[in-house]
């Protein structure tokens, strides 16, 4: 009895018999003919190995790729005069080393458009050289981990000359090509290359923290490889509902599906599914997208589509920089005249993101390189840098000094954002070169500090009657909304609050106001965050009296806000620092007839002390026992 064999197995059978594993390239291509080689996991390397070895005499080769996790042979010196590289992503040394050295190009293009370049013409090509599964049943084979714009080449270029290797995974969506649309193939195994998740730091921990604070339940997530990805992920984990529309997964996404975090139900663009054009990571990612129909790739010319994206509701993309200045440009794909990676799918997605309905484009990137002694908060851009992404597409920048908001805000009020999250070493300096631009008035004299006492996050989200809130550092940034705060009181309420009776709030008082060294006196405030829309809803202070270790303190609530304990949060705060910098004494002076601000500060233990005037009551909070 004989037993039937699988009938991929056939079909593989069938293959060998109509190509017998080899290429004849000299039948299919000739000198000075542009070629186009699988991208990311999916480089051909067999079939890159055979041209190298069974056409020698073939010369002056257009090699057009983008990202290739390889060793990028053809782009070795020894083969300069076979072989000119035109890559429209820079990534490994062998490809960098060769673009510095004039034997290769960079095209900078918009990761959507590039497989326009095919279609038109205006890059024709000759064959695109592809790595793919093994056919199925129907003589479909997958391109598996790689569909970006390979798709797109392959349907364009004259001849495509296939690898099929058994170990890529078949992959759902636009991803199949017919057996028979093969000008010539080869049966290769090779593994398919792994990108191991990035280690641990404590400034990429920071800034996973504070973009996944910017993530909303429901929202659609665009994420990258590295290490604030990898970060972002793994803040993720008590988030609900989460979709994903992205370039590329890796193995962060993966773990997101697999503990329920992404379930794509909320999205409202392919609800259901996880869309991707590519991805990479590790061959636990592989086996996971390996006939897996919850995720689907498709063409970049797709997936990068901005319209596309923005069809994604609370759309959320995340993206890097190498440099941002003071008024929001983003530098992506140059080190000065040096060009170090390419656009990519980064002004794609945030331009898709900033179209979304709540969507929201974020750049986040730590605050210093080369060990940090450089700042990547610059008041002017590096001579020859590129701008990838304008001012007028950035909402948030991230760093792991907290998340500028942007959206909306003045070329000052930006310039103050951004120096809050650069390095406190460098923002001294961030404010004297852009005063030499009269990006700030001259009443703007103290550049952003941090509370030491809040630790690496000086951002703490609170929940308050199902409410969300956010309590961080009042700084110069906030000089409007502080005036609008000011303004948006009852005069009772400033009756109440002031000894006296302000006839105004002018920008330079409130400039003042919010110009804090916080390492000496305190300012507290607790926002509501909506977006970009930023609006105070208390603040709390106190003055230092550094002679006498002691420190006076004040609070004031947005009316429709009072009853809600945000006054006992700042109160609470003030004294936890107060203690931890040693001081002996707190006190308050509150009018006599403030019944609600005395019941608070009682509530903390502050007794109330003689006081000559029967308008006002002191109350002293001794923190250490008086000797």
């Amino acid at each position: 009895m004989s037993i039937a064999k699988p009938k991929s197995q056939i079909h593989m059978q069938s293959v060998k018999s109509q190509f017998n594993n080899a290429v004849d390239w000299h039948s299919l291509i000739r000198s000075g003919d542009r070629l186009f080689l699988g991208s990311n996991a999916a480089v051909p390397n067999a079939l890159v190995d055979s041209l190298i070895h069974d056409a020698k005499d073939i010369k002056d080769l257009e090699m057009v790729h983008i990202v290739t996790i390889s060793d990028n042979k053809w782009a070795l010196p020894e083969y300069k005069h076979r072989f000119k590289v035109n890559t429209f992503f820079i990534h490994g040394d062998v490809v960098r080393t060769a673009v510095d050295e004039g034997r290769a190009d960079y095209t900078p293009c918009f990761l959507s458009e590039i497989s326009s370049l095919f279609s038109n013409e205006t890059l024709p090509l000759k064959a695109a050289l592809i790595m793919v599964s093994p056919p199925d049943e129907l003589g479909y084979c997958s391109l598996g981990v790689s569909v970006d714009i390979v798709m797109s080449a392959s349907r364009s270029a004259e001849h495509i000359i296939a690898q099929i290797n058994p170990n890529m995974p078949r992959t759902a969506g636009h991803s199949f090509l017919h057996i028979s649309e093969f000008s010539a193939c080869i049966e290769h195994e090779e593994p398919i290359p792994e990108v191991n998740v990035a280690e641990k730091s404590s400034i990429t921990e920071r800034i996973g923290q504070y973009v996944s604070m910017l993530v909303e339940d429901g929202a659609t997530l665009q994420l990258g490889i590295g290490k604030v990805p990898d970060a972002v992920t793994r803040y993720l984990h008590q988030h609900k509902n989460l979709g994903i529309h992205s370039e590329m997964i890796s193995d962060g996404v993966m773990e997101l599906m697999q503990r329920g975090v992404v379930n794509n139900r909320a999205k409202t663009f392919h609800p259901g599914k996880t869309v991707t054009s590519f991805c990479l990571g590790t061959s636990r990612l592989y086996d996971f997208v390996h006939n897996n129909p919850h995720v689907e790739f498709y063409p970049s010319a797709y997936v990068n589509k901005p319209a596309n994206i923005a069809k994604n509701a609370k759309m959320v993309s995340i993206n890097s920089a190498l440099q941002v200045d003071l008024s929001g440009q983003v530098v992506s794909d140059s080190i000065g005249h040096k060009f170090y990676s390419g656009i990519g799918g980064q002004v794609d997605f945030v331009s898709g993101a900033s179209k979304s309905k709540g969507g929201k484009p974020i750049i986040a990137l730590p605050s210093t390189a080369q060990n940090g002694s450089v700042s990547r908060i610059v008041a002017n851009l590096s001579q020859g840098a590129g701008v990838v992404t304008s001012r007028g597409n950035v909402h948030y920048v991230v760093t792991e000094f907290g998340i500028a908001s942007l959206k909306g805000k003045s070329i000052r009020e930006r310039a103050l954002e951004l120096i809050r999250v650069a390095h406190p070493k460098f923002r001294e300096q961030l404010l004297t070169q852009i005063r030499e631009n009269v990006w700030v008035p001259d009443y703007q004299k103290q550049y952003p500090t941090d509370i030491p006492e809040f630790g690496d996050m000086q951002i703490k989200r609170m929940d308050i009657k199902g409410d969300t809130y956010y309590l961080r550092p009042l700084n110069p940034a906030d000089e409007r909304k502080l005036q609008e705060f000011f303004y948006s009181h009852t005069k009772e309420t400033i009756r109440l609050r002031y000894n006296y009776i302000p006839q105004g709030m002018t920008r330079e008082k409130s400039c003042d106001l919010v110009s804090v060294d916080q390492s000496k006196d305190i300012a507290l405030t607790i926002v509501k965050q909506e977006g970009s829309r930023t609006k105070i809803e208390a603040v709390g202070r106190y003055y230092l009296y550094p002679e006498e270790k002691a420190c006076e303190v004040a609070f004031v609530t947005r009316e429709n806000q009072q009853g809600k304990g945000m006054a006992k949060m700042l109160l609470e705060n003030m004294i936890t620092i107060a203690k931890a910098r040693g001081l002996t004494k707190m006190f308050a002076m509150v009018k006599s007839e403030n019944k609600p601000m005395i019941s608070v500060f009682e509530q903390f233990e502050f007794k109330r002390v003689f006081n000559p005037d029967p308008g006002e009551v002191e109350l002293v909070k001794h923190l250490k026992e008086p000797a």
